[in-house]
């Protein structure tokens, strides 16, 4: 094969080296070596490029390649120093990035956006810059949102490249998911009107004031819902008006999710929010399996009383608590079972839950009765009631205090899956902060929000950036035990000194040497 080594700009900013030769006046594309976005990456590309030729060419260069270079002289002052790139850290998350296959979405924008929300979570626009500044990636500005906008109708793909690596790698079969919402709230004060069209049709205002996680009341927000692997690798997410309840995501995301997939049995594990009768039986219908948190304050009286009695108390007095810790030491860990209108309910006794529930009762308990001495009893706090239907003076609310006492120190959980241990479905459950983890690296490593952004398409996109980066981050995390803070802290601490020779124009690059720590956390990442 002979040809030449052909540089061209691509429509990213990366620039595509190819092997070409020249027929009756025609250029043929011979081979495509790669696209480089730095001028390591470029110089490497069209090493091997130069390499193809000469092994499939009868007649080789005079002078073999590695002689042909230099060592650079330089003279300090006919040296200017140009700064420091990051290369290393671009080129272990690329490589993470092409684990999942995303680079298969054929954006290297997005590519891009997902590295920087990783490294340096900053707007889209400041992104830009710190990859110009950072890694020598440049892009056009004058397009930007319209290709943002465009990255919305890659979900459905992402979600899949994610799902994949999660059966290939995570053992994931669908026999079980965890699901949990948050809100991400907007830097700005006005929320999205609805909008009907001219047949009628209305079309619903995505940014909407509702209940905020992040004690954001006056912003309008969006509320996602998120299903994880038992491990909290992300596998699908949801995006849902601001002042929609969380208990009405559950059944459209699951069912989304279920019928997406070849789906034989699913269980889905969720906390008491996502519970209501008519979630039960929309599960129990689209034959799902579930382990739902029990709200138990709003269990029957005498249910209470038989769980209580079971769990902690051997006599008939329930409301006393008085007993030594060493007795309830002795119930710590049991389990119950008993049906109920929703469903059967497993119920477990914790000492450590009971101290903490004691605690903040009786902190609550006290609160309530300085609120009273102080005349100050028309606030709300939770053992305080109304005297009257006047509303005019309030009371101690013992029952409440004794229904609470009942109670200290047990949990409960709604599930169909009447022939698995109660131990098994409490585990299950416990597992559930995976999904609370992952928003949290969400929120903080990634600061997913406050959003900037306006259009739905491109709220969408900002959403698919953090999930694809969120995806990384749980990968990176699984494989080394090590935060993402610090992952990234490593990696960037690895650098490469650029310095021009005014004599030639020739730009040096001198790499920073690997400590052994990072050499194998580089391997432990891309291996």
């Amino acid at each position: 094969m002979s040809g030449h080594v052909r540089t061209i700009k691509t429509s990213s900013g990366a620039t595509a080296v190819q092997i070409v030769r020249y027929e009756k006046g025609r250029r043929i594309v011979i081979s495509h070596i790669g696209s480089a976005h730095t001028s390591d990456n470029l110089s490497a590309l069209k090493e091997e490029a130069q390499k193809q030729i000469e092994e499939t060419s009868a007649q080789k260069s005079l002078f073999p390649r590695e002689k042909q270079k230099a060592s650079p002289i330089l003279v300090i002052n006919k040296s200017q120093y140009l700064g420091v790139r990051y290369t290393f850290i671009y080129e272990a998350l690329s490589q993470i990035l092409h684990l999942f296959q995303f680079d298969k979405l054929n954006s290297q924008l997005l590519l891009d956006f997902v590295i920087m929300r990783i490294i340096q979570p900053v707007s889209k626009l400041e992104s830009l810059e710190y990859l110009s500044e950072m890694f020598g990636i440049t892009y056009k500005r004058g397009h930007l949102y319209e290709a943002i906008a465009a990255f919305a109708a890659l979900k459905n793909r992402a979600e899949e490249k994610m799902l994949a690596y999660a059966q290939q790698n995570l053992s994931f079969d669908f026999s079980i998911v965890f699901y949990d919402v948050t809100t991400l709230y907007f830097e700005s004060f006005i929320s999205d009107e609805d909008a009907t069209d001219e047949e009628g049709v209305i079309t619903k205002g995505l940014r909407k004031n509702g209940f905020s996680k992040d004690n954001k009341a006056n912003q309008p927000q969006i509320v996602i819902g998120l299903i994880v692997t038992k491990e909290g690798f992300p596998v699908a997410y949801d995006i849902f008006a601001g002042n929609t309840f969380e208990g009405k995501t559950f059944i459209p995301t699951i069912t989304k999710f279920k019928n997406a997939h070849p789906v034989k049995t699913l269980t889905i594990v969720a906390d008491a929010a996502m519970i209501s009768f008519e979630n039960v039986q929309e599960l129990i219908k689209k034959g799902l399996s579930y382990i739902v948190g029990a709200r138990m304050a709003n269990l029957k009286p005498g249910q209470i009383k038989q769980i209580s009695k079971e769990l902690l108390e051997p006599t008939d007095d329930l409301v006393d608590r008085t007993q030594d810790l060493l007795v309830l030491a002795k119930k710590d860990a049991t389990s119950m079972r008993i049906e109920t209108e929703r469903g059967l309910l497993i119920c477990d006794f914790s000492l450590k839950r009971y101290r903490k529930d004691k605690r903040e009762m009786e902190k609550q308990i006290d609160k309530a009765k300085r609120l009273l001495e102080k005349n100050e009893g028309t606030k709300r706090t939770k053992f305080l009631k109304n005297k009257d239907d006047k509303k005019t003076e309030q009371i101690i609310n013992t029952d409440l205090i004794e229904k609470t006492k009942l109670l200290l120190g047990i949990k409960g959980y709604y599930t169909n899956l009447t022939d698995e241990a109660n131990e098994a479905i409490i585990k299950h459950y416990h597992s559930l902060w995976h999904v609370e983890k992952a928003f949290r690296i969400a929120k903080s490593d990634l600061q997913a929000r406050p959003i900037f952004h306006h259009k739905k398409q491109t709220i969408e996109a900002h959403i698919l950036i953090c999930f694809m980066a969120l995806a990384v981050c749980k990968y990176m995390e699984l494989k080394t035990g090590i935060s993402t803070k610090k992952i990234v802290k490593l990696l960037r601490g690895i650098t490469e000194a650029r310095i021009k020779n005014k004599l030639t124009g020739e730009i040096i690059v001198m790499k920073q040497e690997l400590p052994a720590e990072i050499e194998q956390l580089w391997k432990t990442l891309t291996q």
